[in-house]
């Protein structure tokens, strides 16, 4: 059960978040605050596992809430949902510590993909498999010499290093959509970069390639959120 901190004046679209969440998509328990100071004290007593927060709010936003969190709390994750997003408003965000935003208006189906995408990135230090192998079907990827083993013909393919880092990431994901963002930070160092956007994408392309022969897998994008390895 996910313990999910709301921070939203709207209290319609808020009773429909939580709503969706609860009763539809199930396994969360949500917890509703009207404005940032609400949602401090909130943060405080519940000690939810993430938090969604609007940022215009009255009485405290959520670009003052989030910035007295982080005064005592580096690590829970928390997501923006705004209309704000222009680039100064996300420069803002990210540099007082969100993890992520998402554009109002949404739908509680992506919502739900950002949050577990963002709790699996979390725990992902402890799902690492200590000899950097993974299991692919015939294949075996070799993540530390940047090889992927065809078991059946004993081929070798030699991936390039931030191929092998992504596709490690995948499979440490297993059946989980990865963040596109998620990803451009860690390898590129960025979240919101056109050209290392496109990089990626050139990645995805050429592991999709080398993946081709295997029919249990299945290197997926989701459309607006990231990409999920699928694996029959």
């Amino acid at each position: 059960m996910i313990k999910l901190l709301l921070v939203e004046d709207d209290s319609t679209f808020s009773y429909i978040v939580k709503n969706e969440l609860q009763e539809i998509i199930g396994g969360y328990e949500v917890i509703t605050a009207t404005n940032g100071a609400e949602g401090l004290k909130a943060w405080k007593e519940y000690h939810p596992d993430i938090i969604i927060s609007d940022i215009d709010m009255p009485v405290m936003n959520g670009y003052q809430m989030v910035e007295r969190i982080r005064e005592m709390d580096g690590d829970i994750p928390i997501l923006f949902t705004s209309a704000l997003t222009s680039p100064k408003d996300v420069k803002e965000g990210y540099k007082l510590g969100v993890n992520n935003y998402v554009k109002k208006p949404f739908v509680p189906d992506e919502l739900d993909a950002h949050i577990h995408a963002i709790l699996k990135m979390k725990a992902g230090v402890k799902l690492r498999n200590e000899n950097e192998h993974y299991a692919l079907g015939r294949f075996t990827l070799d993540a530390k010499h940047a090889t992927l083993h065809n078991n059946e013909n004993g081929e070798n393919k030699t991936l390039t290093v931030r191929e092998a880092q992504i596709l490690q990431l995948l499979c440490e994901n297993i059946n989980e959509i990865v963040e596109r963002k998620a990803i451009l930070s860690r390898f590129w160092n960025t979240e919101d970069d056109y050209f290392a956007s496109r990089s990626l994408d050139v990645f995805i392309t050429n592991l999709r390639k080398s993946l081709k022969d295997e029919p249990l897998i299945e290197l997926k994008n989701i459309r607006g959120v990231g990409f999920v390895l699928l694996l029959s």
